[in-house]
Protein backbone atom coordinates (compact mmCIF):
# COMPACT_ATOMS: atom_id res chain seq x y z
CA UNK A 1 0.00 0.00 0.00
CA UNK A 2 1.41 3.04 -1.28
CA UNK A 3 2.04 6.37 1.56
CA UNK A 4 -0.04 9.44 0.21
CA UNK A 5 0.12 12.67 1.13
CA UNK A 6 -2.88 14.10 2.51
CA UNK A 7 -4.54 17.10 1.15
CA UNK A 8 -4.76 20.53 2.98
CA UNK A 9 -7.62 22.21 3.35
CA UNK A 10 -8.12 25.14 1.20
CA UNK A 11 -8.41 28.44 2.75
CA UNK A 12 -11.53 30.71 2.04
CA UNK A 13 -10.71 34.66 2.61
CA UNK A 14 -13.82 36.59 1.72
CA UNK A 15 -12.91 38.99 -1.90
CA UNK A 16 -13.77 42.10 0.69
CA UNK A 17 -10.80 41.56 2.65
CA UNK A 18 -8.28 42.33 -0.71
CA UNK A 19 -10.32 45.64 -1.52
CA UNK A 20 -8.55 48.86 -0.34
CA UNK A 21 -10.08 50.02 2.77
CA UNK A 22 -11.65 53.44 2.28
CA UNK A 23 -9.41 56.50 3.45
CA UNK A 24 -10.14 58.07 6.69
CA UNK A 25 -12.20 61.44 6.44
CA UNK A 26 -9.84 64.55 6.77
CA UNK A 27 -10.01 67.14 9.38
CA UNK A 28 -11.99 70.27 7.92
CA UNK A 29 -9.50 72.67 7.20
CA UNK A 30 -8.19 75.64 8.99
CA UNK A 31 -9.96 78.88 8.71
CA UNK A 32 -7.56 81.34 6.87
CA UNK A 33 -5.65 83.98 8.76
CA UNK A 34 -5.16 87.38 7.34
CA UNK A 35 -1.47 88.43 7.04
CA UNK A 36 -1.15 91.18 9.31
CA UNK A 37 -0.14 94.89 7.87
CA UNK A 38 3.21 95.88 8.10
CA UNK A 39 1.82 98.27 10.63
CA UNK A 40 0.20 96.04 12.91
CA UNK A 41 3.27 93.52 12.55
CA UNK A 42 5.98 96.19 13.59
CA UNK A 43 3.20 96.81 17.00
CA UNK A 44 3.14 93.20 17.52
CA UNK A 45 6.55 92.80 17.48
CA UNK A 46 7.77 95.98 19.47
CA UNK A 47 9.02 95.37 22.77
CA UNK A 48 10.01 97.57 25.92
CA UNK A 49 13.74 97.39 25.89
CA UNK A 50 14.94 95.39 29.51
CA UNK A 51 15.91 97.66 32.17
CA UNK A 52 19.48 97.55 32.46
CA UNK A 53 21.15 95.10 35.09
CA UNK A 54 21.08 96.45 38.82
CA UNK A 55 18.79 99.33 37.48
CA UNK A 56 15.03 99.48 39.21
CA UNK A 57 14.01 102.46 38.24
CA UNK A 58 14.30 104.14 34.45
CA UNK A 59 12.43 107.33 35.14
CA UNK A 60 14.41 110.56 34.65
CA UNK A 61 11.86 111.89 37.14
CA UNK A 62 10.13 110.29 40.15
CA UNK A 63 7.73 111.49 42.59
CA UNK A 64 7.90 114.07 45.12
CA UNK A 65 10.78 115.70 42.88
CA UNK A 66 13.21 113.03 43.24
CA UNK A 67 15.55 112.67 40.30
CA UNK A 68 17.59 109.75 38.58
CA UNK A 69 20.86 110.01 39.90
CA UNK A 70 22.84 110.22 36.24
CA UNK A 71 20.77 113.11 35.77
CA UNK A 72 21.53 115.21 38.47
CA UNK A 73 24.92 114.55 38.49
CA UNK A 74 24.80 115.92 34.72
CA UNK A 75 22.83 119.00 36.04
CA UNK A 76 25.30 120.12 38.39
CA UNK A 77 28.18 119.49 35.65
CA UNK A 78 29.93 116.66 37.76
CA UNK A 79 29.67 114.16 34.78
CA UNK A 80 27.79 113.84 31.83
CA UNK A 81 24.74 110.92 32.07
CA UNK A 82 27.01 108.03 30.52
CA UNK A 83 30.42 108.89 32.93
CA UNK A 84 27.62 108.89 35.68
CA UNK A 85 26.26 105.46 35.24
CA UNK A 86 30.05 104.16 34.74
CA UNK A 87 30.56 105.65 37.82
CA UNK A 88 28.00 104.58 39.66
CA UNK A 89 28.54 100.95 38.26
CA UNK A 90 32.35 101.20 39.66
CA UNK A 91 31.02 102.49 43.07
CA UNK A 92 32.63 105.52 42.79
CA UNK A 93 29.43 107.71 43.67
CA UNK A 94 28.29 108.06 47.02
CA UNK A 95 24.88 109.59 48.26
CA UNK A 96 24.60 111.09 51.52
CA UNK A 97 27.88 108.67 52.44
CA UNK A 98 26.26 105.72 51.28
CA UNK A 99 27.20 103.70 47.97
CA UNK A 100 25.10 104.71 45.25
CA UNK A 101 23.33 102.29 43.28
CA UNK A 102 22.41 102.25 39.36
CA UNK A 103 19.03 103.90 38.68
CA UNK A 104 18.20 105.03 42.13
CA UNK A 105 16.18 108.53 42.72
CA UNK A 106 17.83 111.10 44.46
CA UNK A 107 16.47 114.44 46.37
CA UNK A 108 17.71 118.45 45.25
CA UNK A 109 19.59 118.42 48.78
CA UNK A 110 21.53 115.35 48.33
CA UNK A 111 25.65 114.91 48.89
CA UNK A 112 26.77 113.65 46.39
CA UNK A 113 30.74 112.57 46.32
CA UNK A 114 33.41 111.47 43.34
CA UNK A 115 36.06 109.13 44.43
CA UNK A 116 39.47 110.58 43.30
CA UNK A 117 39.80 107.28 40.82
CA UNK A 118 36.83 109.08 38.84
CA UNK A 119 38.26 112.47 39.24
CA UNK A 120 41.36 111.40 38.13
CA UNK A 121 40.13 109.70 34.71
CA UNK A 122 37.83 112.82 34.04
CA UNK A 123 41.21 115.05 34.40
CA UNK A 124 43.13 113.07 31.43
CA UNK A 125 39.67 113.94 29.11
CA UNK A 126 40.85 116.38 26.37
CA UNK A 127 39.37 119.06 24.68
CA UNK A 128 41.15 120.66 21.59
CA UNK A 129 40.08 124.13 19.62
CA UNK A 130 40.46 124.02 16.36
CA UNK A 131 40.79 126.76 13.35
CA UNK A 132 38.40 124.71 10.96
CA UNK A 133 39.84 125.98 7.04
CA UNK A 134 37.29 125.71 4.01
CA UNK A 135 36.73 122.36 2.86
CA UNK A 136 36.36 120.13 6.02
CA UNK A 137 33.38 118.75 7.13
CA UNK A 138 32.51 119.01 11.26
CA UNK A 139 32.38 115.45 11.64
CA UNK A 140 32.02 112.30 9.38
CA UNK A 141 33.57 111.97 6.52
CA UNK A 142 31.09 113.31 3.50
CA UNK A 143 30.97 113.12 -0.48
CA UNK A 144 34.70 112.83 -0.47
CA UNK A 145 35.16 115.53 2.27
CA UNK A 146 37.57 115.11 5.19
CA UNK A 147 36.56 115.20 9.01
CA UNK A 148 38.08 118.11 10.72
CA UNK A 149 39.56 115.35 13.13
CA UNK A 150 42.46 114.69 11.13
CA UNK A 151 44.06 117.99 11.15
CA UNK A 152 44.43 116.81 14.72
CA UNK A 153 48.02 115.47 14.52
CA UNK A 154 51.15 116.82 16.34
CA UNK A 155 52.84 118.70 13.50
CA UNK A 156 49.34 120.55 13.43
CA UNK A 157 49.77 121.74 17.10
CA UNK A 158 49.42 125.70 17.34
CA UNK A 159 53.40 126.16 18.36
CA UNK A 160 52.25 128.53 20.95
CA UNK A 161 49.94 126.09 22.87
CA UNK A 162 51.15 126.25 26.70
CA UNK A 163 48.57 123.88 27.57
CA UNK A 164 50.39 120.59 30.05
CA UNK A 165 49.33 117.87 27.57
CA UNK A 166 51.64 115.76 25.60
CA UNK A 167 49.53 114.64 22.55
CA UNK A 168 48.88 111.05 22.33
CA UNK A 169 46.95 109.27 19.75
CA UNK A 170 44.59 107.57 22.28
CA UNK A 171 42.88 110.83 23.05
CA UNK A 172 41.67 111.07 19.44
CA UNK A 173 39.27 108.47 20.89
CA UNK A 174 36.06 109.58 21.61
CA UNK A 175 36.56 112.85 20.49
CA UNK A 176 33.95 114.47 18.73
CA UNK A 177 32.46 118.11 17.49
CA UNK A 178 30.64 119.85 20.36
CA UNK A 179 28.88 121.56 17.21
CA UNK A 180 29.34 122.01 13.56
CA UNK A 181 30.91 124.37 10.93
CA UNK A 182 29.90 124.02 7.58
CA UNK A 183 31.87 122.82 4.73
CA UNK A 184 32.69 126.11 3.50
CA UNK A 185 32.65 128.24 7.03
CA UNK A 186 36.25 128.87 9.16
CA UNK A 187 36.89 129.47 12.21
CA UNK A 188 36.76 127.81 16.06
CA UNK A 189 35.39 124.68 15.94
CA UNK A 190 35.61 122.48 19.66
CA UNK A 191 36.35 118.52 19.47
CA UNK A 192 36.20 116.84 23.51
CA UNK A 193 36.24 113.86 25.20
CA UNK A 194 34.50 115.54 28.00
CA UNK A 195 30.60 114.87 28.01
CA UNK A 196 30.13 117.64 30.64
CA UNK A 197 31.59 120.20 28.02
CA UNK A 198 29.37 118.64 24.63
CA UNK A 199 26.65 119.24 27.57
CA UNK A 200 27.51 123.28 27.61
CA UNK A 201 27.96 123.70 24.52
CA UNK A 202 25.46 121.67 22.22
CA UNK A 203 22.74 120.16 24.95
CA UNK A 204 19.14 120.65 25.00
CA UNK A 205 19.41 123.89 27.39
CA UNK A 206 22.53 125.15 26.02
CA UNK A 207 22.28 129.07 25.67
CA UNK A 208 26.10 129.28 24.87
CA UNK A 209 27.19 132.49 22.90
CA UNK A 210 28.65 132.49 19.77
CA UNK A 211 29.99 134.86 17.55
CA UNK A 212 30.39 135.08 13.50
CA UNK A 213 32.18 137.65 11.23
CA UNK A 214 30.13 137.44 8.19
CA UNK A 215 31.10 139.35 4.81
CA UNK A 216 28.14 140.29 2.52
CA UNK A 217 26.91 142.00 -0.24
CA UNK A 218 23.64 143.54 -0.39
CA UNK A 219 21.62 142.26 -4.02
CA UNK A 220 18.24 143.82 -2.74
CA UNK A 221 16.58 140.20 -3.30
CA UNK A 222 14.66 138.92 -0.66
CA UNK A 223 14.66 134.91 -0.54
CA UNK A 224 11.68 133.88 1.20
CA UNK A 225 12.39 130.71 0.46
CA UNK A 226 15.34 130.58 2.74
CA UNK A 227 12.83 130.88 5.85
CA UNK A 228 11.91 127.33 5.06
CA UNK A 229 14.52 125.39 3.43
CA UNK A 230 18.23 125.28 4.50
CA UNK A 231 18.68 124.04 0.95
CA UNK A 232 17.00 127.57 -0.64
CA UNK A 233 20.20 129.94 0.27
CA UNK A 234 21.68 130.77 -2.90
CA UNK A 235 19.06 129.82 -4.64
CA UNK A 236 19.64 125.90 -4.25
CA UNK A 237 22.94 126.74 -5.59
CA UNK A 238 26.25 125.67 -4.64
CA UNK A 239 28.35 128.66 -3.56
CA UNK A 240 31.77 128.45 -2.47
CA UNK A 241 32.47 131.03 0.03
CA UNK A 242 35.87 133.45 1.08
CA UNK A 243 37.99 133.00 3.41
CA UNK A 244 38.17 136.03 6.12
CA UNK A 245 41.31 137.53 7.44
CA UNK A 246 42.13 140.23 9.73
CA UNK A 247 43.92 142.09 7.15
CA UNK A 248 41.72 142.27 3.96
CA UNK A 249 41.11 145.34 2.08
CA UNK A 250 37.32 146.76 2.09
CA UNK A 251 36.40 146.39 -1.36
CA UNK A 252 32.67 147.26 -0.73
CA UNK A 253 30.16 149.62 1.31
CA UNK A 254 27.46 147.40 1.85
CA UNK A 255 26.80 149.41 5.19
CA UNK A 256 25.83 152.60 3.62
CA UNK A 257 23.46 151.08 0.92
CA UNK A 258 21.37 148.77 3.15
CA UNK A 259 18.32 149.93 5.17
CA UNK A 260 18.74 150.16 8.78
CA UNK A 261 15.11 148.59 9.72
CA UNK A 262 16.68 145.70 7.51
CA UNK A 263 19.13 145.65 10.07
CA UNK A 264 16.78 145.65 12.90
CA UNK A 265 14.68 142.94 11.49
CA UNK A 266 18.01 140.78 11.71
CA UNK A 267 18.40 141.36 15.16
CA UNK A 268 14.83 140.33 15.98
CA UNK A 269 11.96 139.10 14.29
CA UNK A 270 12.71 136.81 11.42
CA UNK A 271 11.49 132.78 11.42
CA UNK A 272 13.12 129.55 10.36
CA UNK A 273 11.22 126.61 9.97
CA UNK A 274 8.18 128.27 10.85
CA UNK A 275 9.78 129.01 14.32
CA UNK A 276 10.34 132.50 15.93
CA UNK A 277 14.44 132.84 16.55
CA UNK A 278 15.92 134.43 19.24
CA UNK A 279 17.38 138.17 19.76
CA UNK A 280 20.55 138.31 18.06
CA UNK A 281 22.75 140.74 18.17
CA UNK A 282 23.90 141.80 14.55
CA UNK A 283 25.98 145.06 14.06
CA UNK A 284 28.51 146.27 10.84
CA UNK A 285 32.14 145.49 11.92
CA UNK A 286 33.17 147.24 9.23
CA UNK A 287 31.28 148.59 5.83
CA UNK A 288 30.92 145.28 4.46
CA UNK A 289 31.19 142.68 7.70
CA UNK A 290 28.68 142.35 10.14
CA UNK A 291 29.00 140.82 13.63
CA UNK A 292 26.55 138.26 14.57
CA UNK A 293 26.38 137.29 18.18
CA UNK A 294 24.04 134.25 18.43
CA UNK A 295 22.28 132.53 21.16
CA UNK A 296 21.08 129.00 18.96
CA UNK A 297 22.19 127.34 15.97
CA UNK A 298 20.18 126.18 13.67
CA UNK A 299 21.23 124.62 10.34
CA UNK A 300 22.48 127.60 7.95
CA UNK A 301 21.10 129.96 10.18
CA UNK A 302 23.19 133.02 9.88
CA UNK A 303 22.66 132.83 5.49
CA UNK A 304 19.33 132.23 5.40
CA UNK A 305 18.89 135.15 7.75
CA UNK A 306 20.83 137.37 5.94
CA UNK A 307 18.93 136.34 2.40
CA UNK A 308 15.62 136.95 4.08
CA UNK A 309 16.83 140.88 4.12
CA UNK A 310 18.34 140.92 0.97
CA UNK A 311 21.99 140.11 1.84
CA UNK A 312 24.33 137.31 0.33
CA UNK A 313 27.00 136.16 2.63
CA UNK A 314 30.23 135.23 1.05
CA UNK A 315 32.15 134.75 4.11
CA UNK A 316 31.91 133.49 7.33
CA UNK A 317 33.62 132.85 10.24
CA UNK A 318 33.39 131.54 13.92
CA UNK A 319 35.71 133.52 16.30
CA UNK A 320 33.97 132.60 19.80
CA UNK A 321 32.10 130.06 22.08
CA UNK A 322 31.25 131.50 25.04
CA UNK A 323 34.60 132.79 26.70
CA UNK A 324 36.92 131.38 24.46
CA UNK A 325 38.01 132.96 22.21
CA UNK A 326 39.88 131.93 18.87
CA UNK A 327 42.30 134.63 19.19
CA UNK A 328 45.65 133.76 17.14
CA UNK A 329 45.09 130.33 16.13
CA UNK A 330 46.06 129.82 12.77
CA UNK A 331 43.94 128.30 10.23
CA UNK A 332 44.44 124.80 9.52
CA UNK A 333 46.11 124.85 13.64
CA UNK A 334 44.37 123.51 16.80
CA UNK A 335 45.46 123.57 20.20
CA UNK A 336 44.37 122.38 23.55
CA UNK A 337 41.56 124.03 25.95
CA UNK A 338 43.62 124.65 29.05
CA UNK A 339 42.84 123.59 32.24
CA UNK A 340 41.76 126.99 33.97
CA UNK A 341 39.73 128.04 30.72
CA UNK A 342 35.89 127.86 30.88
CA UNK A 343 33.26 128.21 28.12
Amino acid sequence: MSDTIPKKPLLCVPVKAFQRAAPAPRPPAAPVVPAPSPAAARVATKTRAPIPFGQTNTAALGANGTMRLNKRMAELGLASRREADEWIGKGWVRVDGRVAEMGMQVAPDVKIEIDKLAKGQQANLVTVLINKPLGLVSGQAEDGHEPAITLVQPQNRWAEDNARFFFHGSQLKSLVPAGRLDIDSTGLLVLTQDGRVARQLIGEDAVMEKEYLVRVVYTGVLNTAAATSAAATYGGKIQQLSRIDDDDPISADVQSVFPPEKLQLLRHGLSLDGQPLKHAKVEWQNPEQLRFVLHEGKKRQIRRMCEQVGLKVVGLKRVRIGNVMLGNLPVGQWRYLAPHERF
